[in-house]
């Protein structure tokens, strides 16, 4: 009995040290256009990789399609579409992007990630819509319809905020809606009582994150905009604490099977 309490004494605060302290996963901030170019690429750049050094993650940033084969894209947990525009990867990066997300990873998509690949189904069911048209860019207020999840959960029911409104066409209506706007608060919308903004799903064996916000240069200087983006991110990073790792599993056993085993006796004649 002695043994036995020693071990748990010693060994599982050692075994969980190993949980609680992950090597930090990476994401690919892929911002590569083919149509419209967003001058706010840049901060957008420079805002998630601030928010990676805050938050113990590692981001990496590129406009190079030669990323996407899966050799290279195993290396992270998650990719982010940041102002994405246009017809950016061939069938082969196509390919392997999917398998990418088969495999159990994520995928972020900001503004005009879904005005990006239209002859690409499987690539608008996984970023949830296409970009249609927009008003120009003006005030307009946010309905929180999730305040659940982590993108949502620390803003006001209604937020009130300057971007770039985007209509929208050829929805997957199977996306969790976490943010709708409304309609009366600003000129140009063309969805109705009912236009999701922002959503989240699982997806193909991976997850998804979408927000339609970061038109502007501004918006990513915002907190609470940058605070929505890390949620997302967080989400689709499927960032667990408390769960003993395969490492703690085997030296849990290994030492309770050395503690405990019985040592024969010296025979005697």
């Amino acid at each position: 009995m002695n043994k036995v309490f020693f071990f748990l004494m010693i060994v599982v605060p050692f075994s969980f040290s190993w949980t609680f302290k992950p090597k930090p996963k990476k994401i690919l901030v892929f911002s590569k256009t083919a149509g419209f170019r967003h001058s706010s690429i840049k901060q957008g750049k420079e805002a998630i990789l601030k928010l990676a050094k805050e938050n113990n993650f590692i981001a990496d940033t590129t406009e190079d399609a030669a990323y996407f084969t899966s050799k290279i894209l195993k290396q992270y947990t998650a990719v982010v579409f940041l102002n994405t525009t246009g017809d950016i990867l061939n069938d082969d990066q196509q390919k392997a992007f999917e398998k990418f997300i088969q495999s159990g990873k994520g995928f972020v998509g900001i503004h005009s990630a879904t005005d990006t690949e239209f002859d690409w189904p499987w690539f608008c069911k996984l970023v949830g819509a296409n970009f249609a048209n927009h008003p120009k860019p003006q005030k307009a207020t946010l309905d929180v319809t999730d305040a659940s999840q982590g993108s949502t959960n620390f803003l006001p029911l209604q937020w009130t905020r300057f971007d770039e409104w985007y209509n929208f066409k050829n929805r997957n209506n199977d996306v969790k809606v976490l943010l709708t706007i409304d309609e009366k608060s600003y000129e140009g919308g063309k969805e109705g009582e009912y236009h999701p903004m922002s959503w989240y799903h699982e997806f193909d064996g991976g997850r998804a994150f979408y927000t339609a916000l970061g038109h502007t240069e501004e918006s990513y200087q915002e907190e609470l905009f940058l605070r929505h983006i890390l949620g997302g991110i967080k989400y689709v990073l499927n960032k667990e604490s408390g769960l003993i790792s395969p490492l703690s599993y085997y030296l849990l056993f290994t030492f309770y099977f050395v503690l405990t085993s019985t040592v024969p006796a010296p025979l005697y004649e």
